[in-house]
């Protein structure tokens, strides 16, 4: 796996860094082609704009230099730990070049770079072949499990790229939301439920913006959230299958500054290379899977409530749907295990010389919050056959939901939309979700009424999943559909989750059939066919690109200079899974 990160990042003591479409992802799948079989090793990549590592300024910096090079076999609880010392040459863009090899059987799982206790980035590996700022602490956690079963080790080199690409303008302090555990050689992501996510900081009075980021993937029993039946429902088809997740399909990330409500996040249903039947994710991986966005909270408006000299608190939670037998939801105090969850704090100061304002009184300076109860229509339909038993179930949930927080300076907004339904048939052997997630965020100058930024952005999902069982076999066959749109008139620098600065757009779609097969529980391979289009327009550069795969090989790629023809075609090895849930990665299976 060779993953190609762009950041003009934490490296240099900043961080880097697309009206509104109807989707219509179309499934038009044609005829099998024959796939180019040679032999060696295969790269699995991320569909994504191109990224340049060349500087505009002769007098500015182009050098590499060599972050790790380490090998993570038996690593849970054993971080790679080592110094950041960043070159002399003046630099404003860093390229982070990960290169990842694997031989041998493996989960996908998934990775966090942290310098000091601040999370700079977060990735997932591909699953294995069996053929194949100133000086800090630097951090890269890749929990990993060896064993007689899974046998493959993760070769990992980090590069960075330093140079002077006149970018745009990155935070001048940046404060981590996260367990600040550098000290102990240890990573310092929450984990929830379970850890208290509070922090306190200091916000200085000079400042006039500040954006939080907040990085929150769902893991083992919430790795796929989004597929995750209501809380009644849990042992509806345990004889069959086994026992279901929880808390509906429904998550929330809040975030709380002071005990208040500042903003939330209904987050991206991100796929890991393992997911739903991995035929779909070979060489082609899910979106995202290998660079997780980070969406942001405009907390500007708090800030004549923290400028005082004081700490105050910054709390993240993440929240499900508890659901009574009549059918009424409300948000649950917690969710299954577990969330792997950090955030960051982004400073911008106008002028670094101008005299610190005097401080306010701090009761008449809160910020005027508006966050009305979500609104929650549920729908549930058990049916069961002639002999008692639980033959299929319908349900599902549609949200809405607006925010807003406003000083006498500036306002942020936000308006979000959600539905899933979710269908199990086959006494619960098959399943179908299709999900749609849209918002807008916005941020206004109370001076003259203008919006001064703006997000929108769209989630669509539509996955189905089917089990059979023939004497010692056990198959899946899925298929899939699904999208990521965002268009945003750009911040006051490099956002976490659009990835650039400015105006950009984006639309990234992805469509696949795969189908599994074990026979014995052991012996098993997958074949998928899945196309990935993608455009998108970041500084003033539009970029095209589609491609698709079949049976784990290249059939088709529109960019004439893409290297990806010709990667072998293998079947994938099998990983034993414990149970059908597990084998329709959809159930506890492990820890990522």
């Amino acid at each position: 796996m060779l993953l190609l990160l762009y950041c003009a990042l934490f490296l240099s003591g900043h961080l880097p860094t697309a009206s509104s479409v109807h989707w219509g992802l179309g499934y038009n799948r044609q005829s099998p082609l024959q796939v180019p079989n040679p032999t060696g090793p295969q790269e699995v990549f991320q569909v994504y704009h191109p990224v340049s590592f060349t500087s505009k300024e002769s007098h500015g910096c182009n050098t590499e230099i060599l972050l790790m090079e380490h090998v993570f076999g038996a690593s849970y609880g054993k971080p790679f730990v080592g110094n950041y010392q960043p070159p002399g040459c003046e630099f404003d863009t860093v390229g982070i070049n990960l290169t990842v090899t694997s031989r041998g059987r493996q989960f996908d799982r998934l990775a966090l770079m942290y310098l000091g206790d601040t999370e700079v980035f977060r990735t997932s590996t591909a699953e294995p072949m069996a053929e194949g700022i100133e000086p800090q602490k630097l951090i890269f956690d890749l929990g990993n499990l060896i064993s007689d079963i899974y046998t493959g080790s993760f070769n990992v080199t980090l590069t960075a790229h330093f140079s002077y690409q006149e970018n745009a303008r990155t935070a001048d302090i940046i404060l981590p939301i996260s367990a600040a555990n550098s000290l102990s050689n240890s990573p310092s992501a929450f984990h929830v439920p379970g850890d208290n996510t509070t922090v306190q900081h200091r916000i200085p009075a000079a400042v006039s913006r500040a954006i939080v980021s907040i990085s929150a993937w769902g893991q083992s029993q919430e790795e796929f959230w989004w597929s995750n039946g209501f809380s009644p429902d849990t042992e509806d088809f345990k004889s069959t299958v086994g026992e279901l997740s929880g808390f509906s399909p429904f998550r929330e990330i809040q975030l709380y500054i002071d005990g208040i409500l500042a903003g939330v996040i209904w987050p991206f249903p991100v796929i890991f290379t393992g997911g739903v039947a991995p035929g779909f994710w070979r060489p082609i991986v899910g979106i995202d899977s290998f660079d997780l966005r980070q969406p942001e909270i405009d907390i500007s408006p708090f800030l004549p409530l923290l400028q005082d000299g004081q700490e105050h608190s910054f709390e993240i939670h993440v929240r499900g749907l508890d659901i009574t037998a009549g059918g009424i939801a409300t948000l649950s105090d917690a969710v299954g295990s577990y969330w792997v969850i950090t955030g960051n704090i982004f400073l911008f100061i106008d002028d670094k010389d101008s005299p610190a304002p005097l401080v306010m009184n701090r009761e008449s300076e809160a910020p005027r919050v508006n966050a009305p109860t979500p609104r929650f229509t549920i729908t549930r339909s058990l049916v069961q056959n002639q002999t008692g038993g639980n033959e299929s179930l319908a349900y599902c949930v549609v949200a809405e939901r607006s925010f807003s927080a406003s000083s006498p300076r500036l306002s942020w907004s936000q308006t979000l939309s959600f539905a899933n339904h979710g269908i199990f048939n086959q006494q619960g052997c098959s399943q179908v979700n299709q999900q749609h997630t849209s918002g807008n965020f916005s941020t206004v100058e109370l001076e003259d009424n203008s919006i001064s930024t703006s997000t929108l952005f769209e989630y669509p999902l539509v996955v189905s999943s089917t089990y059979g069982t023939t004497g010692n076999e056990l198959t899946i066959d899925a298929w899939m559909e699904r999208g990521l749109y965002i268009e945003a008139t750009g911040g006051p620098g490099i956002s976490t989750y659009t990835l650039t600065s400015g105006p950009s757009q984006l639309r990234s779609s992805q469509s696949g059939t795969a189908h599994y097969q074990s026979v014995n529980g052991g012996n098993s391979s997958s074949q998928g066919d899945t196309m990935h289009d993608f455009e998108s327009l970041r500084n003033g550069k539009l970029y095209k690109r589609s491609v698709r795969a079949v049976n784990g090989g290249m059939a088709y790629d529109s960019d004439p200079n893409s290297k990806t023809m010709g990667s072998p075609s293998h079947g994938l090895d099998g990983l034993g899974r414990d149970s059908v849930r597990s084998m329709l990665g959809r159930g506890p299976r492990h820890l990522s």
